[in-house]
């Protein structure tokens, strides 16, 4: 039976509410969490704020602390349940109001049903450590690049070089490759492995956090370097090969871009552009376990004003625009960040950002496979 919903997670309100995360907890709860404040890395008053709708629940409760860093601020949360039903909050604290500051972190707990709130356990730093091979893969990169060079038109070719020679300075240096790495999408979970998505504004480049013991101990990919490939979502397809697909920070034309491994995350294809268009904005993608994959994003080249959800039916080699979650002709909305699950009844959730003239929230939409292949 095709069937769609939706609802705010709370009133519009006058504060910067952002890049929100959802899970499902064992007992069927829904369980949220975004930032929230008068700004982003600027703003020290930002806090992780949550909110849960109980099963069988038609409404969300009242949002509720779930980490604060007191005058830092904390962004990009990301929530996931580990293969020991362990909940996780992964996020940054920003040391110096710049995303290269970031400080990456996180609490779990398997106290997170009976209160509103979680009761977190145990939590500390999320230490990234890029160690030589990063750094010999990126001057690698960087010398490639400046063989390229003159392929790059010249109204964009100062700002290319001045990335080549920012990135090949921060993996010179130890502390900016052990800083400024940052969540968005939640990890893909597989067994006991996990491939955790990173991403870093400073080296305009992702990187892959792996576990094989169900988030104990990790590993790091090799980078994935393209100019602003930035923020993956990560797919599996039935042949072992995982998909990763990333925001656009970079120069024209502005599509999502997409990168593969072959050894289950630890070396990555050079990236390339899809036909997808992308306006510098967070993807969120989901595989369905009928098989169709499905992708949410901002499918304009500028703008965050419409949302759509694709689908394709052939692992992502092709895709089609199946519905509208939002549209604003004006240009003045902004919709964006989302985060996709399928819940164990196989209905699908999305969170995204929801701006207006009226303010800023955290919206909420669950619909079946049916309504979205109907589309």
């Amino acid at each position: 039976m095709a069937a769609f919903q939706s609802a705010f997670l709370f009133p519009p309100n006058r504060w910067h509410n952002h890049a929100p995360s959802i899970v499902e907890c064992p007992n069927g709860d829904l369980l949220a969490c975004w930032f929230s404040g008068s700004g982003e890395r600027e703003a020290d008053d930002v806090q992780i704020l949550g909110a849960r709708k109980r099963a069988h629940h038609s409404k969300w409760s009242q949002p509720f602390l779930m980490a604060d860093t007191p005058n830092y601020p904390d962004c990009n949360p990301c929530l996931f349940i580990d293969p020991r039903q362990r909940l996780w909050l992964v996020w940054i604290t920003i040391l110096n109001h710049r995303w290269e500051g970031s400080l990456l972190k996180y609490r779990r707990t398997r106290a997170y049903q009976r209160q509103l709130a979680p009761r977190w356990q145990e939590g500390e730093v999320f230490h990234i450590s890029p160690d030589a091979q990063f750094v010999a893969k990126v001057e690698a990169y960087v010398q490639r690049q400046r063989e390229r060079v003159a392929q790059v038109p010249p109204e964009h070719r100062p700002r290319f070089e001045a990335y080549l020679e920012r990135i090949l300075q921060y993996a010179h240096d130890e502390l900016s490759r052990r800083l400024g790495w940052m969540t968005r999408q939640p990890p893909l979970i597989l067994g006991n492995r996990l491939w955790l998505p990173l991403y870093s504004d400073g080296f305009d480049c992702s990187l892959i956090a792996i576990s094989d013991d169900g988030g104990d101990t990790w590993r790091l990919s090799e980078p994935i370097l393209a100019p602003g490939a930035i923020q993956p979502t990560l797919l599996k397809r039935k042949d072992g090969t995982l998909v990763a697909y990333m925001r656009d920070n970079g120069p024209p034309p502005n599509r999502i871009w997409t990168a593969v491994s072959h050894d289950e995350g630890f070396t990555w294809s050079e990236p390339v552009k899809t036909t997808i268009p992308n306006p510098g904005s967070s993807v969120a993608a989901l595989a369905l376990r009928t098989g169709e994959w499905v992708l949410v994003c901002n499918d304009t080249e500028q703008g965050r004003h419409q949302l759509a959800v694709l689908v394709s039916t052939d692992e992502g080699r092709s895709w089609r625009t199946a519905r509208s979650l939002e549209q604003d002709s004006s240009g003045t909305g902004r919709f964006a960040y989302p985060t996709l699950i399928q819940a164990r009844d196989g209905t699908i959730h999305v969170v995204y950002s929801h701006a207006t003239e009226r303010g800023s929230t955290i919206k909420w939409a669950q619909f079946t496979r049916e309504w979205l292949l109907e589309g």
